[in-house]
């Protein structure tokens, strides 16, 4: 960092990350597992993607990411799960940063769960 500015764009960034980790009881959540086998599988980058796509999209209103500790389904790590009100709970398994884009897309703005990465999906 070579200037104030750059570190107030720093601080700027990170404190509009922690506010949309914020609770708001009429928002959808994304639930990112973040236990050690999530960890281990890869859940940070995702939660970052997931984070970024969001406030990207300007859904830092509407969407709330947070992490959770252990789902229980460690063997399907990394495991996101979104809950939008008034809608079924989905539980996407073995997702990767390059699947978050589509998951946002289709299932927060069009409210269309992707299937096919879900737990339903795996055999």
């Amino acid at each position: 960092m070579k200037s104030l500015a750059e570190l107030k764009a720093i601080r700027d960034k990170a404190k509009a990350e922690l506010d949309m980790r914020k609770e708001n009881p009429n928002a959808a959540r994304v639930l990112v597992g973040m236990a050690t086998c999530g960890i281990a599988a890869g859940a940070r980058p995702v939660l970052n993607a997931f984070t970024e796509e969001i406030a990207k999209r300007g859904l830092t209103e509407t969407v709330t990411v947070t992490q959770t500790g252990c789902i229980g389904i460690c063997q399907y790590e990394p495991v996101v799960e979104i809950e939008v009100p008034g809608e079924e709970k989905v539980t996407y398994v073995k997702v990767a940063p390059e699947m978050v884009s589509k998951i946002v897309n289709d299932h927060l703005v069009h409210h269309t769960p992707v299937t096919e990465y879900t737990i339903g999906a795996i055999k």
